[in-house]
Protein backbone atom coordinates (compact mmCIF):
# COMPACT_ATOMS: atom_id res chain seq x y z
CA UNK A 1 0.00 0.00 0.00
CA UNK A 2 2.81 2.58 0.76
CA UNK A 3 3.74 2.97 -2.92
CA UNK A 4 0.19 3.75 -3.91
CA UNK A 5 0.39 6.39 -1.00
CA UNK A 6 3.25 7.74 -2.86
CA UNK A 7 2.14 7.69 -6.36
CA UNK A 8 -0.77 9.50 -5.18
CA UNK A 9 0.61 12.28 -3.37
CA UNK A 10 3.08 12.69 -6.47
CA UNK A 11 -0.36 13.18 -8.80
CA UNK A 12 -1.72 15.27 -6.18
CA UNK A 13 1.29 17.73 -6.49
CA UNK A 14 1.63 17.66 -10.10
CA UNK A 15 -1.82 18.64 -10.68
CA UNK A 16 -1.73 21.41 -8.02
CA UNK A 17 1.28 22.85 -10.14
CA UNK A 18 -0.41 22.50 -12.94
CA UNK A 19 -3.77 24.39 -11.72
CA UNK A 20 -1.49 27.60 -9.91
CA UNK A 21 0.31 27.75 -13.41
CA UNK A 22 -3.01 27.86 -15.27
CA UNK A 23 -4.83 30.41 -12.87
CA UNK A 24 -1.02 32.42 -12.98
CA UNK A 25 -1.37 32.66 -16.77
CA UNK A 26 -4.87 33.58 -16.78
CA UNK A 27 -4.52 36.32 -14.60
CA UNK A 28 -1.64 37.90 -16.45
CA UNK A 29 -3.50 37.87 -19.72
CA UNK A 30 -6.09 39.17 -17.81
CA UNK A 31 -3.78 42.67 -18.05
CA UNK A 32 -2.61 43.37 -21.95
CA UNK A 33 1.16 42.80 -22.02
CA UNK A 34 1.33 41.71 -18.58
CA UNK A 35 0.54 44.88 -16.84
CA UNK A 36 1.70 45.37 -13.35
CA UNK A 37 -1.34 46.11 -10.97
CA UNK A 38 -1.72 50.23 -10.47
CA UNK A 39 -0.32 51.53 -7.26
CA UNK A 40 -2.60 52.37 -4.37
CA UNK A 41 -4.14 55.86 -5.02
CA UNK A 42 -2.23 58.56 -2.47
CA UNK A 43 -4.81 59.21 0.58
CA UNK A 44 -3.21 62.33 1.32
CA UNK A 45 -2.28 65.46 -0.96
CA UNK A 46 -0.53 68.31 0.20
CA UNK A 47 -0.30 71.51 -1.79
CA UNK A 48 2.22 74.10 -1.14
CA UNK A 49 1.42 76.99 -3.15
CA UNK A 50 4.63 79.85 -2.80
CA UNK A 51 4.42 83.25 -4.37
CA UNK A 52 8.01 84.67 -5.20
CA UNK A 53 9.46 81.37 -5.90
CA UNK A 54 12.04 80.96 -8.74
CA UNK A 55 13.85 78.01 -9.74
CA UNK A 56 17.13 80.24 -10.07
CA UNK A 57 17.26 80.77 -6.62
CA UNK A 58 16.78 77.54 -4.99
CA UNK A 59 19.38 76.21 -7.50
CA UNK A 60 21.46 78.88 -6.02
CA UNK A 61 20.59 78.01 -2.66
CA UNK A 62 20.68 73.97 -2.36
CA UNK A 63 24.11 73.94 -0.43
CA UNK A 64 22.21 75.75 1.80
CA UNK A 65 19.24 73.44 2.36
CA UNK A 66 18.33 70.60 4.73
CA UNK A 67 17.80 67.07 2.87
CA UNK A 68 14.35 66.84 3.59
CA UNK A 69 13.20 70.34 2.00
CA UNK A 70 13.83 71.52 -1.69
CA UNK A 71 16.61 68.90 -2.04
CA UNK A 72 14.21 65.57 -1.66
CA UNK A 73 11.81 67.22 -3.79
CA UNK A 74 14.43 67.95 -6.11
CA UNK A 75 15.86 64.46 -6.03
CA UNK A 76 13.19 62.19 -5.76
CA UNK A 77 10.54 63.86 -7.55
CA UNK A 78 9.82 65.51 -10.48
CA UNK A 79 11.04 69.16 -11.34
CA UNK A 80 9.32 71.48 -13.96
CA UNK A 81 11.59 74.32 -14.04
CA UNK A 82 9.26 76.76 -16.16
CA UNK A 83 5.72 77.12 -16.04
CA UNK A 84 4.10 79.72 -17.67
CA UNK A 85 1.24 81.85 -17.02
CA UNK A 86 1.39 84.75 -19.70
CA UNK A 87 1.96 88.29 -19.58
CA UNK A 88 0.03 90.47 -16.52
CA UNK A 89 -0.66 88.08 -13.91
CA UNK A 90 -0.24 88.54 -10.21
CA UNK A 91 -0.36 85.76 -7.46
CA UNK A 92 -4.08 85.19 -7.03
CA UNK A 93 -4.38 85.07 -10.71
CA UNK A 94 -1.65 82.82 -10.98
CA UNK A 95 -3.11 80.22 -8.01
CA UNK A 96 -6.08 80.53 -9.93
CA UNK A 97 -4.49 79.35 -12.86
CA UNK A 98 -3.42 76.48 -10.67
CA UNK A 99 -6.13 75.22 -8.65
CA UNK A 100 -8.52 75.15 -11.68
CA UNK A 101 -6.31 74.56 -15.09
CA UNK A 102 -8.17 77.32 -16.81
CA UNK A 103 -7.04 80.71 -17.64
CA UNK A 104 -9.04 84.27 -15.91
CA UNK A 105 -10.92 84.63 -19.51
CA UNK A 106 -12.73 81.74 -18.24
CA UNK A 107 -11.91 81.10 -14.34
CA UNK A 108 -12.76 84.73 -13.32
CA UNK A 109 -10.02 86.08 -11.84
CA UNK A 110 -7.61 87.82 -13.28
CA UNK A 111 -5.95 90.07 -10.04
CA UNK A 112 -6.27 90.30 -6.41
CA UNK A 113 -8.50 93.47 -7.04
CA UNK A 114 -10.94 94.55 -9.30
CA UNK A 115 -13.20 97.53 -9.65
CA UNK A 116 -16.19 98.64 -9.01
CA UNK A 117 -17.64 101.31 -11.07
CA UNK A 118 -20.43 102.46 -9.29
CA UNK A 119 -18.61 102.91 -6.14
CA UNK A 120 -15.69 103.91 -8.17
CA UNK A 121 -13.44 101.76 -5.81
CA UNK A 122 -11.27 98.75 -5.84
CA UNK A 123 -13.03 96.01 -3.92
CA UNK A 124 -10.55 92.17 -3.34
CA UNK A 125 -12.11 90.07 -6.11
CA UNK A 126 -12.83 87.10 -4.12
CA UNK A 127 -15.56 89.18 -2.50
CA UNK A 128 -19.05 88.22 -3.00
CA UNK A 129 -21.21 90.67 -4.73
CA UNK A 130 -24.44 89.39 -3.66
CA UNK A 131 -23.54 89.94 0.14
CA UNK A 132 -24.53 93.52 0.90
CA UNK A 133 -23.16 95.63 3.43
CA UNK A 134 -19.20 96.65 4.04
CA UNK A 135 -16.02 94.63 2.72
CA UNK A 136 -15.32 91.96 5.51
CA UNK A 137 -12.84 89.33 5.56
CA UNK A 138 -16.32 87.18 5.93
CA UNK A 139 -18.07 88.20 2.90
CA UNK A 140 -15.18 86.50 0.72
CA UNK A 141 -16.42 83.41 -0.97
CA UNK A 142 -15.47 81.01 -3.50
CA UNK A 143 -18.11 82.49 -5.27
CA UNK A 144 -16.43 84.84 -8.05
CA UNK A 145 -14.42 81.63 -8.75
CA UNK A 146 -16.61 80.02 -11.69
CA UNK A 147 -15.26 76.53 -11.99
CA UNK A 148 -14.41 73.93 -10.21
CA UNK A 149 -11.01 73.18 -8.42
CA UNK A 150 -8.50 70.79 -7.75
CA UNK A 151 -9.72 70.85 -3.63
CA UNK A 152 -13.14 70.08 -4.81
CA UNK A 153 -12.64 67.23 -7.41
CA UNK A 154 -10.58 65.65 -4.43
CA UNK A 155 -13.38 65.74 -2.40
CA UNK A 156 -15.96 65.15 -4.99
CA UNK A 157 -14.13 61.73 -5.68
CA UNK A 158 -14.86 59.90 -2.14
CA UNK A 159 -18.47 61.30 -2.22
CA UNK A 160 -17.49 64.48 0.81
CA UNK A 161 -15.41 61.87 2.66
CA UNK A 162 -12.29 62.75 2.61
CA UNK A 163 -11.39 66.09 4.10
CA UNK A 164 -9.68 69.10 2.28
CA UNK A 165 -8.21 72.52 4.23
CA UNK A 166 -6.63 74.99 2.88
CA UNK A 167 -4.40 77.83 5.52
CA UNK A 168 -2.65 80.38 4.24
CA UNK A 169 -1.54 84.31 5.23
CA UNK A 170 -3.42 85.85 2.34
CA UNK A 171 -7.28 85.94 2.58
CA UNK A 172 -8.38 85.15 -0.76
CA UNK A 173 -5.20 82.78 -1.91
CA UNK A 174 -6.58 80.64 1.03
CA UNK A 175 -10.18 80.79 -0.07
CA UNK A 176 -9.28 79.61 -3.76
CA UNK A 177 -7.14 76.87 -2.11
CA UNK A 178 -9.77 75.40 -0.75
CA UNK A 179 -12.33 76.11 -3.07
CA UNK A 180 -16.06 75.66 -3.55
CA UNK A 181 -16.11 72.76 -1.17
CA UNK A 182 -13.81 72.31 0.86
CA UNK A 183 -14.24 71.67 4.69
CA UNK A 184 -12.48 74.74 5.98
CA UNK A 185 -10.24 77.79 4.83
CA UNK A 186 -8.33 79.81 7.63
CA UNK A 187 -5.86 83.08 7.18
CA UNK A 188 -4.35 85.25 9.38
CA UNK A 189 -6.85 88.43 9.98
CA UNK A 190 -4.43 92.23 8.91
CA UNK A 191 -6.80 93.40 12.15
CA UNK A 192 -5.93 91.30 15.03
CA UNK A 193 -3.95 88.58 13.70
CA UNK A 194 -6.26 86.02 14.41
CA UNK A 195 -7.22 82.80 11.74
CA UNK A 196 -10.27 83.81 10.26
CA UNK A 197 -12.54 82.61 7.82
CA UNK A 198 -15.24 82.97 5.56
CA UNK A 199 -19.19 82.24 6.47
CA UNK A 200 -18.97 80.11 3.17
CA UNK A 201 -16.82 77.52 5.36
CA UNK A 202 -18.41 75.76 8.22
CA UNK A 203 -15.53 73.89 10.14
CA UNK A 204 -13.16 75.06 12.74
CA UNK A 205 -10.32 72.71 13.04
CA UNK A 206 -9.16 72.19 16.76
CA UNK A 207 -5.20 73.30 15.53
CA UNK A 208 -6.96 76.97 14.69
CA UNK A 209 -9.23 77.14 17.67
CA UNK A 210 -6.21 76.37 19.99
CA UNK A 211 -4.23 79.22 18.21
CA UNK A 212 -7.43 81.70 18.52
CA UNK A 213 -7.82 81.33 22.12
CA UNK A 214 -4.70 80.22 24.34
CA UNK A 215 -1.58 81.17 21.76
CA UNK A 216 -2.44 84.07 19.50
CA UNK A 217 -0.65 85.55 17.39
CA UNK A 218 -1.20 89.00 19.07
CA UNK A 219 0.32 87.88 22.25
CA UNK A 220 3.64 86.56 20.65
CA UNK A 221 4.36 88.80 17.67
CA UNK A 222 6.19 91.74 19.76
CA UNK A 223 8.65 88.85 20.58
CA UNK A 224 8.80 87.99 17.09
CA UNK A 225 11.99 89.25 15.09
CA UNK A 226 12.82 88.44 11.03
CA UNK A 227 16.72 88.07 11.74
CA UNK A 228 19.33 85.93 9.05
CA UNK A 229 19.11 82.40 9.77
CA UNK A 230 22.64 81.63 8.67
CA UNK A 231 25.81 83.40 9.08
CA UNK A 232 26.11 86.57 6.47
CA UNK A 233 29.12 84.50 4.54
CA UNK A 234 26.72 81.70 3.75
CA UNK A 235 24.41 83.72 1.42
CA UNK A 236 25.80 83.59 -1.89
CA UNK A 237 26.36 86.36 -4.66
CA UNK A 238 26.35 88.75 -1.57
CA UNK A 239 28.17 91.85 -2.54
CA UNK A 240 30.54 92.53 0.79
CA UNK A 241 28.73 95.58 1.72
CA UNK A 242 25.77 93.20 2.03
CA UNK A 243 27.93 91.08 4.61
CA UNK A 244 28.55 93.70 6.79
CA UNK A 245 25.35 94.48 8.98
CA UNK A 246 22.35 91.76 9.42
CA UNK A 247 18.91 92.80 9.05
CA UNK A 248 16.59 92.85 11.52
CA UNK A 249 12.93 93.39 11.05
CA UNK A 250 10.06 93.57 13.89
CA UNK A 251 6.86 94.22 14.91
CA UNK A 252 6.02 96.51 17.26
CA UNK A 253 2.51 97.00 18.89
CA UNK A 254 2.78 100.79 18.03
CA UNK A 255 2.74 100.01 14.43
CA UNK A 256 -0.79 99.58 13.55
CA UNK A 257 -0.06 97.98 10.10
CA UNK A 258 2.05 95.06 12.27
CA UNK A 259 -0.31 92.08 11.14
CA UNK A 260 -0.27 92.82 7.43
CA UNK A 261 3.51 93.54 7.65
CA UNK A 262 4.16 90.34 9.21
CA UNK A 263 2.08 88.29 6.60
CA UNK A 264 4.51 89.17 3.85
CA UNK A 265 8.11 88.41 6.06
CA UNK A 266 9.09 84.32 6.15
CA UNK A 267 8.23 84.36 9.69
CA UNK A 268 5.03 83.87 8.92
CA UNK A 269 5.40 81.14 6.50
CA UNK A 270 6.42 79.60 10.03
CA UNK A 271 3.21 80.16 11.29
CA UNK A 272 1.97 78.72 8.58
CA UNK A 273 3.84 75.62 8.27
CA UNK A 274 3.54 74.71 11.77
CA UNK A 275 0.04 75.18 12.10
CA UNK A 276 -0.47 73.76 8.82
CA UNK A 277 1.62 70.19 10.21
CA UNK A 278 -0.94 70.28 13.43
CA UNK A 279 -3.55 69.99 10.66
CA UNK A 280 -1.99 66.54 9.96
CA UNK A 281 -1.69 64.88 13.10
CA UNK A 282 -4.66 66.68 14.57
CA UNK A 283 -6.97 65.32 11.62
CA UNK A 284 -5.36 62.45 11.03
CA UNK A 285 -5.42 63.14 7.26
CA UNK A 286 -4.61 60.71 5.00
CA UNK A 287 -5.62 57.82 7.79
CA UNK A 288 -9.06 57.29 7.48
CA UNK A 289 -9.16 55.20 4.05
CA UNK A 290 -10.31 58.11 2.01
CA UNK A 291 -8.13 60.89 -0.36
CA UNK A 292 -7.57 63.95 2.12
CA UNK A 293 -6.07 67.85 0.79
CA UNK A 294 -4.55 69.95 2.94
CA UNK A 295 -3.30 73.19 0.70
CA UNK A 296 -0.93 75.52 2.21
CA UNK A 297 -0.05 79.26 1.27
CA UNK A 298 3.42 81.08 1.67
CA UNK A 299 5.40 84.00 0.04
CA UNK A 300 8.79 84.59 -0.72
CA UNK A 301 8.12 87.78 -2.36
CA UNK A 302 10.69 90.28 -1.72
CA UNK A 303 10.39 91.98 1.15
CA UNK A 304 8.80 95.38 0.55
CA UNK A 305 9.15 96.94 4.46
CA UNK A 306 12.97 97.09 4.53
CA UNK A 307 14.85 100.34 4.51
CA UNK A 308 16.55 99.30 1.04
CA UNK A 309 15.57 98.74 -2.44
CA UNK A 310 18.21 95.69 -2.27
CA UNK A 311 16.38 93.39 -0.57
CA UNK A 312 18.05 89.95 -2.18
CA UNK A 313 19.25 88.97 1.53
CA UNK A 314 15.55 88.78 3.18
CA UNK A 315 14.37 86.48 -0.29
CA UNK A 316 17.26 84.13 0.00
CA UNK A 317 16.80 83.72 3.39
CA UNK A 318 13.11 83.60 3.26
CA UNK A 319 13.77 80.57 1.26
CA UNK A 320 16.47 78.83 3.35
CA UNK A 321 13.36 79.82 6.30
CA UNK A 322 10.73 77.61 3.83
CA UNK A 323 13.05 75.03 3.06
CA UNK A 324 13.22 74.03 6.72
CA UNK A 325 8.86 74.61 6.81
CA UNK A 326 8.95 72.30 4.05
CA UNK A 327 10.75 69.18 5.72
CA UNK A 328 9.06 70.42 9.01
CA UNK A 329 5.81 69.79 7.08
CA UNK A 330 7.33 66.19 5.68
CA UNK A 331 8.15 65.51 9.37
CA UNK A 332 4.63 65.49 10.13
CA UNK A 333 3.45 63.44 7.05
CA UNK A 334 5.77 60.60 7.65
CA UNK A 335 4.36 60.81 11.67
CA UNK A 336 0.96 60.07 9.82
CA UNK A 337 0.09 58.67 6.49
CA UNK A 338 3.81 58.45 5.60
CA UNK A 339 4.93 59.74 2.22
CA UNK A 340 4.26 56.33 0.77
CA UNK A 341 0.49 57.17 1.02
CA UNK A 342 1.30 60.70 -0.16
CA UNK A 343 1.27 62.82 -2.96
CA UNK A 344 3.11 66.64 -1.94
CA UNK A 345 3.68 69.08 -4.59
CA UNK A 346 5.32 72.56 -4.46
CA UNK A 347 4.13 75.64 -6.72
CA UNK A 348 5.26 78.93 -7.55
CA UNK A 349 3.62 81.68 -8.35
CA UNK A 350 5.61 85.27 -10.22
CA UNK A 351 6.25 87.82 -7.56
CA UNK A 352 4.84 91.19 -7.53
CA UNK A 353 6.00 93.35 -10.48
CA UNK A 354 6.71 96.01 -8.20
CA UNK A 355 9.54 97.42 -5.80
CA UNK A 356 11.54 100.17 -4.60
CA UNK A 357 13.22 102.33 -7.19
CA UNK A 358 17.00 102.47 -7.72
CA UNK A 359 19.06 105.10 -6.08
CA UNK A 360 19.22 108.23 -8.35
CA UNK A 361 22.79 108.12 -7.83
CA UNK A 362 22.71 104.93 -10.35
CA UNK A 363 21.23 107.00 -13.51
CA UNK A 364 18.82 104.69 -14.35
CA UNK A 365 15.67 106.72 -16.39
CA UNK A 366 12.82 106.63 -14.34
CA UNK A 367 9.45 109.02 -13.79
CA UNK A 368 6.33 108.92 -12.11
CA UNK A 369 2.47 107.99 -14.01
CA UNK A 370 -0.12 109.68 -12.07
CA UNK A 371 -3.21 107.42 -12.71
CA UNK A 372 -5.75 110.10 -11.30
CA UNK A 373 -3.59 112.64 -13.61
CA UNK A 374 -4.24 110.20 -16.23
CA UNK A 375 -7.98 110.18 -15.67
CA UNK A 376 -8.47 113.78 -15.75
CA UNK A 377 -6.44 114.66 -18.64
CA UNK A 378 -8.22 112.29 -20.98
CA UNK A 379 -11.38 113.15 -19.85
CA UNK A 380 -10.74 116.53 -20.30
CA UNK A 381 -9.52 115.47 -24.09
CA UNK A 382 -13.25 113.82 -24.73
CA UNK A 383 -15.30 116.69 -23.42
CA UNK A 384 -13.29 118.98 -25.77
CA UNK A 385 -14.18 116.29 -28.64
CA UNK A 386 -18.05 115.51 -27.73
CA UNK A 387 -19.19 117.80 -24.92
CA UNK A 388 -19.44 118.21 -21.07
CA UNK A 389 -19.81 115.05 -19.13
CA UNK A 390 -17.71 112.47 -17.31
CA UNK A 391 -16.30 110.73 -19.72
CA UNK A 392 -14.03 108.83 -17.97
CA UNK A 393 -14.91 106.60 -14.53
CA UNK A 394 -11.80 105.20 -13.18
CA UNK A 395 -8.34 103.36 -13.49
CA UNK A 396 -7.64 100.04 -12.18
CA UNK A 397 -4.77 97.50 -12.49
CA UNK A 398 -3.81 99.36 -15.80
CA UNK A 399 -7.17 100.11 -17.19
CA UNK A 400 -9.32 103.21 -18.07
CA UNK A 401 -13.06 102.28 -17.22
CA UNK A 402 -14.49 104.69 -19.76
CA UNK A 403 -18.33 105.55 -18.35
CA UNK A 404 -20.95 103.00 -20.58
CA UNK A 405 -24.26 104.86 -19.62
CA UNK A 406 -22.93 108.26 -20.82
CA UNK A 407 -22.09 106.96 -23.99
CA UNK A 408 -25.50 105.40 -24.29
CA UNK A 409 -27.05 108.20 -23.08
CA UNK A 410 -25.50 110.18 -26.18
CA UNK A 411 -25.80 107.05 -28.93
CA UNK A 412 -22.37 107.33 -29.12
CA UNK A 413 -20.37 104.06 -30.94
CA UNK A 414 -18.36 102.94 -27.36
CA UNK A 415 -15.34 101.51 -29.99
CA UNK A 416 -14.72 104.57 -31.76
CA UNK A 417 -14.25 106.45 -28.17
CA UNK A 418 -11.64 103.55 -27.22
CA UNK A 419 -9.93 104.51 -30.07
CA UNK A 420 -9.66 107.90 -29.68
CA UNK A 421 -8.77 107.97 -25.68
CA UNK A 422 -5.68 105.24 -26.73
CA UNK A 423 -4.35 107.30 -29.40
CA UNK A 424 -4.57 110.01 -26.44
CA UNK A 425 -2.95 108.09 -23.74
CA UNK A 426 -0.45 107.26 -26.08
CA UNK A 427 1.25 110.06 -25.92
CA UNK A 428 1.48 110.61 -22.63
CA UNK A 429 5.01 110.43 -20.68
CA UNK A 430 5.65 106.88 -19.60
CA UNK A 431 2.99 105.17 -21.92
CA UNK A 432 4.76 102.67 -23.67
CA UNK A 433 1.96 101.23 -25.87
CA UNK A 434 -2.13 101.64 -25.29
CA UNK A 435 -4.58 98.18 -26.38
CA UNK A 436 -8.19 98.67 -26.64
CA UNK A 437 -10.20 95.86 -25.57
CA UNK A 438 -11.66 95.12 -28.95
CA UNK A 439 -7.87 94.37 -29.49
CA UNK A 440 -7.49 92.49 -27.12
CA UNK A 441 -10.95 90.20 -27.70
CA UNK A 442 -10.24 89.89 -31.40
CA UNK A 443 -5.89 88.85 -30.29
CA UNK A 444 -4.75 92.05 -32.22
CA UNK A 445 -2.98 93.40 -28.84
CA UNK A 446 0.83 92.60 -27.65
CA UNK A 447 3.53 90.58 -28.27
CA UNK A 448 1.68 87.30 -27.67
CA UNK A 449 -1.51 88.33 -28.58
CA UNK A 450 -3.64 85.34 -27.50
CA UNK A 451 -1.75 84.69 -23.95
CA UNK A 452 -2.62 88.35 -23.55
CA UNK A 453 -6.96 87.73 -24.22
CA UNK A 454 -6.54 85.24 -21.94
CA UNK A 455 -4.77 86.36 -18.87
CA UNK A 456 -8.10 89.28 -18.85
CA UNK A 457 -11.67 88.39 -17.34
CA UNK A 458 -14.36 90.38 -19.57
CA UNK A 459 -16.88 90.74 -16.39
CA UNK A 460 -14.11 92.83 -14.97
CA UNK A 461 -11.48 94.90 -17.54
CA UNK A 462 -11.83 97.72 -18.24
CA UNK A 463 -11.78 99.43 -22.05
CA UNK A 464 -7.87 100.30 -22.32
CA UNK A 465 -5.00 98.93 -21.03
CA UNK A 466 -2.08 100.96 -20.76
CA UNK A 467 1.66 99.74 -20.56
CA UNK A 468 4.16 101.53 -18.59
CA UNK A 469 7.36 102.03 -18.96
CA UNK A 470 10.12 99.88 -16.72
CA UNK A 471 11.51 102.01 -13.85
CA UNK A 472 8.39 104.05 -13.47
CA UNK A 473 6.27 104.51 -10.51
CA UNK A 474 2.71 104.41 -9.97
CA UNK A 475 2.06 107.18 -7.85
CA UNK A 476 -1.15 106.86 -7.05
CA UNK A 477 -0.45 102.97 -6.52
CA UNK A 478 -0.56 101.71 -2.58
CA UNK A 479 1.34 102.88 -0.37
CA UNK A 480 4.28 100.56 1.78
CA UNK A 481 5.01 101.91 4.93
CA UNK A 482 8.27 101.02 6.61
CA UNK A 483 8.07 99.75 10.45
CA UNK A 484 8.11 102.34 12.88
CA UNK A 485 8.53 105.22 10.03
CA UNK A 486 5.94 107.22 8.14
CA UNK A 487 8.15 107.00 4.65
CA UNK A 488 5.98 105.46 2.06
CA UNK A 489 6.75 103.54 -0.82
CA UNK A 490 5.51 103.48 -4.22
CA UNK A 491 5.44 100.37 -6.58
CA UNK A 492 7.64 100.68 -9.11
CA UNK A 493 6.94 98.56 -12.77
CA UNK A 494 9.06 96.18 -13.99
CA UNK A 495 8.75 93.60 -16.66
CA UNK A 496 9.30 90.81 -15.71
CA UNK A 497 8.98 86.36 -16.43
CA UNK A 498 6.21 84.90 -15.01
CA UNK A 499 7.80 81.69 -15.10
CA UNK A 500 8.06 80.23 -11.94
CA UNK A 501 8.72 76.17 -10.77
CA UNK A 502 6.55 73.50 -9.61
CA UNK A 503 7.87 70.34 -7.84
CA UNK A 504 5.85 67.21 -7.48
CA UNK A 505 6.67 64.22 -4.95
CA UNK A 506 5.26 61.24 -5.32
CA UNK A 507 6.29 57.41 -4.76
CA UNK A 508 4.76 56.86 -8.41
CA UNK A 509 6.96 59.36 -10.17
CA UNK A 510 11.06 58.83 -11.03
CA UNK A 511 12.94 61.60 -10.43
CA UNK A 512 13.41 63.55 -13.78
CA UNK A 513 13.52 67.61 -15.00
CA UNK A 514 11.63 69.38 -17.51
CA UNK A 515 13.40 72.27 -18.82
CA UNK A 516 11.19 73.01 -21.61
CA UNK A 517 8.17 75.87 -20.73
CA UNK A 518 5.01 74.17 -19.46
CA UNK A 519 1.44 75.80 -19.45
CA UNK A 520 0.60 76.79 -16.00
CA UNK A 521 -3.08 74.99 -17.22
CA UNK A 522 -1.39 71.47 -17.50
CA UNK A 523 -0.66 71.88 -14.00
CA UNK A 524 -4.01 70.81 -12.09
CA UNK A 525 -4.87 67.95 -14.67
CA UNK A 526 -1.29 66.17 -13.65
CA UNK A 527 -1.97 66.57 -10.33
CA UNK A 528 -5.29 65.14 -11.07
CA UNK A 529 -3.92 62.53 -13.14
CA UNK A 530 -1.68 61.05 -10.55
CA UNK A 531 -4.47 61.06 -7.66
CA UNK A 532 -6.68 59.56 -10.43
CA UNK A 533 -9.43 61.41 -10.78
CA UNK A 534 -11.21 63.95 -12.74
CA UNK A 535 -9.47 67.07 -13.83
CA UNK A 536 -11.47 70.48 -12.81
CA UNK A 537 -14.56 71.21 -15.37
CA UNK A 538 -12.50 73.84 -17.24
CA UNK A 539 -8.84 72.11 -17.35
CA UNK A 540 -8.84 71.58 -21.28
CA UNK A 541 -4.86 71.00 -21.46
CA UNK A 542 -3.77 67.35 -21.17
CA UNK A 543 -1.76 66.51 -18.23
CA UNK A 544 2.28 66.11 -18.40
CA UNK A 545 3.57 62.41 -18.77
CA UNK A 546 5.29 61.93 -15.89
CA UNK A 547 3.64 59.25 -14.31
CA UNK A 548 5.96 56.62 -14.03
Amino acid sequence: MQPKVKNFSLNTRIVCALVASMVTIGAVAARPGGAKAPSPRPTLVVGIFVEGLTAEYVDLLRSNFTQDGFNRLIDNGVTVRNVDYGPGIDATAATAMLVTGSAPVVNGIPSATAWDGTTRREYPVMLDSKLAGNYTDTQLTPAPLLVSTLSDEVRISDGGLGQVHAIAADPQMAIMLAGHAGNSSFWISDVNGKWTTSRHFRETPLPVAKRNVGLTLASRLDTMAWEPALKLDLYPDLPEYKKLYPFRHTFPARDVNRFKIFKTSAVANREVASTAAEYISALSLGKRGVTDMLSIGVNVSPYLYGREADNRIETMDALVRLDRDIASIISAVEKGPGMANTLLFVAGTPAPSGGKRDEEKWGIPSGQFSPRKAVSLLNLYLMALHGNGEWVTGYHNGFFFLNRTLIKERGMNDADLRREGAEFLSRMSGVSDVYTIDDIIARRAGDNPSALHRNISPLHAGDLLVMINPGWEISDGEEYATPGESATQLPVVRWQSTTSPVYILSPTLDSTEIVETVDARAIAPTVARILRIRSPNAAALPALSISN
